[in-house]
């Protein structure tokens, strides 16, 4: 079975750090480049962030600029969101896809109908 599954997700405090995982089962993800979203309630799923498939190059939302560090260990099938400084605003349900795109920049949300998608990971940001 093809999937991503992402972890790492949890309740933490404003200013702390988190480190999620996107780990692939069923196939190679150092075919893809890997884009990652996040979605809270009520709002529209946002793009955070993209890396090559080599991770050679990524991009990142404004947003999360200089706090949040994609990086992948395909040897390991598996790429990460390093995420410091957190804050209550980044509270929500994130997820990784794997398609076949060249960042920059990050591809939009809604050309990615045939990528692979984890089913979520849910980061809480305490104030």
């Amino acid at each position: 079975q093809l999937q991503l599954v992402e972890s790492g997700g949890g309740l933490v405090q404003s200013g702390g750090s988190l480190r999620l995982s996107c780990a692939a089962s069923g196939f190679t993800l150092d075919d893809y480049s890997i884009a990652w979203f996040r979605q809270a309630p009520g709002k529209e799923r946002e793009g955070i962030g993209c890396v090559s498939r080599s991770g050679g190059s990524t991009n990142y939302a404004d947003s999360v600029k200089g706090r949040f560090t994609i990086s992948r260990d395909n040897a390991k099938n598996t790429v990460y969101l390093q995420m410091n400084s957190l804050k209550p605003e980044d509270t929500a349900v994130y997820y990784c896809a794997a398609d076949s795109f060249r960042p920059p920049p990050c591809p939009p949300v809604d050309t990615l109908g045939r990528a692979f998608w984890g089913q979520g990971t849910q980061v809480t940001v305490s104030s």
